[in-house]
């Protein structure tokens, strides 16, 4: 157990951000030069203009140079595991802020790492699980960071003017892909107007610069609320019930109290309840105080037009690549490897 809870976050997350690349690898299709659907097949036909209305999707890796304030929402499964004495000392120390001030707080304070010793002795009995849990989520926001995705559609007129509507997130987590629309979550589409399209004769197609408002703090908590913590626990739907379902209150209020032999057990149990409860709110918090500024994507787009049923429109967008930089309240940041596809609607 003491093995398990000295490994560092900083390389779980390493590991995290390393994993589920593949939907990018689709993006580039077959290296056979005979494959119809190799870009780099000159045979493949050419659409001579590039209207049409496109689902389309884009892949951002938003966790190698995240800028400002988004960057930092991690550090909350960082503090609650990274210290020796984690997960127990986190557990006391939320308890200690939750509790009522007065001479059994304070004395608390005092022997907050007395407290922290005892339970650790007492791991098994008081939170078997709550460091692999914890840490499980920790990893799969990493992996959602690292393979962000986007869902779109970009309508392109007649003259190349187009308008880009992103109406859903696309995550992957554990290799598993998921897509959420806005629409079934209340949230609203982000539209972006007044973006050029142009095709060249090579297919060559080329999508102008324009910049996309993303609410990141929205999407991360629907990541965690719809996405990850699902597949780590069926029956949670929210943090809460993750820090609920792995902590013993009643063994911790009973074990606080036999180690500093004041108050009652069920002043403790009481004290442990509210602060996980606090302890996750207060991730939801940072989340939605991060949209006080929109994260925003500079972009602009190349990509191969391709006609497959050769009648002169372009039916899919391949190998696609965004280029840019990343903005938060005024730091700017480089864009990562950002691949997009899409295809006719």
């Amino acid at each position: 157990m003491i093995t398990t809870r000295n490994l560092s976050m900083t390389l779980l997350f390493t590991l995290g951000a390393a994993a589920a690349t593949g939907c990018a690898a689709e993006v580039v299709g077959s290296n056979d030069p005979d494959d119809p659907t190799n870009p780099d097949n000159p045979d493949q036909p050419v659409p001579t203009t590039p209207e049409g209305r496109f689902a389309m999707q884009s892949e951002f890796d938003l966790a190698t140079n995240m800028p400002g304030t988004p960057g930092q929402v991690v550090n909350y499964f960082i503090n609650a595991t990274d210290d020796p004495d984690d997960p127990t000392k986190f557990l006391v120390e939320e308890l200690i802020k939750a509790m009522p001030d007065g001479a059994v707080k304070t004395k608390a304070q005092q022997y907050a790492p007395f407290i922290t010793g005892y339970l650790n002795d007492r791991l098994l009995q008081v939170a078997p699980n709550f460091l692999t849990k914890l840490r499980a989520v920790g990893n799969s926001f990493g992996q959602v960071a690292k393979n962000f995705g986007t869902l779109e559609t970009l309508e392109i007129n007649a003259a190349g003017g187009a308008t880009k509507v992103v109406n859903g997130v696309h995550f992957t987590v554990d290799n598993v892909p998921l897509d959420f629309l806005f629409a079934d979550y209340a949230m609203q589409n982000i539209q972006v107007d007044g973006l050029q399209v142009s095709l060249e004769q090579t297919g060559k197609l080329t999508i102008s610069e324009h910049k996309v408002g993303l609410k990141y703090g929205a999407m991360m908590k629907l990541a965690l609320d719809k996405a990850i913590i699902p597949m780590i626990d069926p029956s949670a739907s929210n943090l809460g019930d993750i820090m609920k379902s792995v902590v013993n209150c009643q063994a911790v209020g009973q074990y606080v109290y036999e180690a500093i032999d004041i108050g009652s057990p069920s002043t403790f149990q009481s004290a442990c309840t509210a602060g996980l409860n606090a302890a996750s709110a207060a991730l939801y918090n940072k989340m939605s105080m991060i949209d006080g500024v929109a994260l925003e994507l500079g972009l602009a787009g190349t990509a191969r037009g391709i006609d497959r049923n050769r009648d002169g429109k372009m039916d899919d967008i391949q190998t696609g690549l965004w280029t840019g930089g990343l903005g938060y309240a005024g730091t700017p940041a480089p864009l990562g490897e950002a691949p997009f596809f899409g295809s006719r609607m």
